[in-house]
């Protein structure tokens, strides 16, 4: 089965490819494999399931997995708490987790609350409100002006034209020099997309800017077929501006409890740096600006 037809299978094979016996303490015996990793009856034996039993789950055969289950493939796999809640988002029988609740269809949207406290944050840090599909939804003047000043600001009015930080990552070129380690920033957000992906997987958006970054970007495709899972929460970027040049900035991802799908993505830099420096520019030439927040219609 590929990845297409079983994702769960696809990722517990990606998994133990990436283990050796000696990373879970069992003997070689002198062997040789004709692939790296473990195989298959090594991983049964370390989760205590039956060899076929795991070779039908891995194959997309066996149907439902348990709750106990993955979670004792997750241990024999040594996987992150991350991966292994995806894990259990990519199985079929996860009812004991909460998925996050999707809109049924159309655009997303940004509420009047939300909006005012987009506003209100404007005055202090760069920050952008990010949909369920990574669709910038809305961003303050300072936010524009650290990540796309190239764009027009009133792209996230549009749903038809909003930026998507999955797509601007890979396929755009001035998004692509920001980033001084850009194959970090590009391993983050894929490992982001995986689990998206894998909490809504009938999400045919999703599907399709998947399918559309495989077809347009070697890098992408190489990593995505390396199931690597990364949630966002906090991490440190080197920035090479066009506009005010050198800096390092701290982005922070807030989910928004009332708002299922939303996230406030927020950029500081440590008090008194040349980066805090930098990003006070910014807010100066963004108060330059006559344009508005910019912000989706409500519904």
């Amino acid at each position: 089965m590929d990845d297409r037809t079983s994702p769960l299978g696809a990722f517990l094979k990606a998994r133990r490819a990436r283990l050796s016996p000696d990373d879970v303490g069992l003997p070689r015996y002198g062997d040789r494999r004709r692939v790296p990793g473990l195989r298959r009856e090594e991983v049964a034996l370390l989760a205590g399931v039956s060899a076929g039993y795991y070779t039908r789950l891995e194959q997309g055969r066996q149907g439902n997995a348990s709750p106990e289950v993955l979670d004792a493939l997750a241990r024999a796999l040594h996987l992150s708490p991350a991966e292994r809640d995806h894990l259990h988002d990519l199985s079929s029988t996860a009812a004991h987790r909460t998925r996050r609740a999707t809109a049924p269809g159309g655009a997303e949207t940004v509420s009047a609350d939300l909006r005012t406290l987009l506003t209100t944050v404007a005055a202090h840090v760069p920050a952008l409100v990010v949909g369920r599909r990574n669709d910038v939804l809305a961003w303050n003047r300072t936010g524009h002006a650290l990540l796309a000043p190239h764009l027009d600001f009133a792209a996230p009015d549009d749903p038809a034209a909003r930026p998507n930080l999955s797509r601007l990552v890979f396929l755009d070129a001035p998004t692509r020099a920001l980033y001084r380690d850009w194959p970090a920033k590009a391993r983050a957000v894929v490992g982001n997309l995986r689990i998206l992906t894998a909490r809504d997987p009938g999400d045919t958006c999703l599907v399709a800017l998947v399918a559309e970054l495989s077809a347009q970007s070697v890098e992408f495709k190489t990593l995505w077929d390396a199931h690597t899972v990364a949630p966002c929460g906090r991490d440190v970027h080197a920035l090479a501006h066009p506009a005010v040049g050198e800096l390092t900035v701290t982005q922070q991802t807030f989910d928004v409890p009332k708002e299922p799908g939303r996230s406030l993505v927020t950029f500081t830099a440590e008090p008194g740096s040349r980066s805090a420096a930098a990003l006070e520019a910014l807010k100066s030439r963004g108060r330059t600006t006559n344009a508005p927040v910019a912000c989706a219609p409500t519904p």
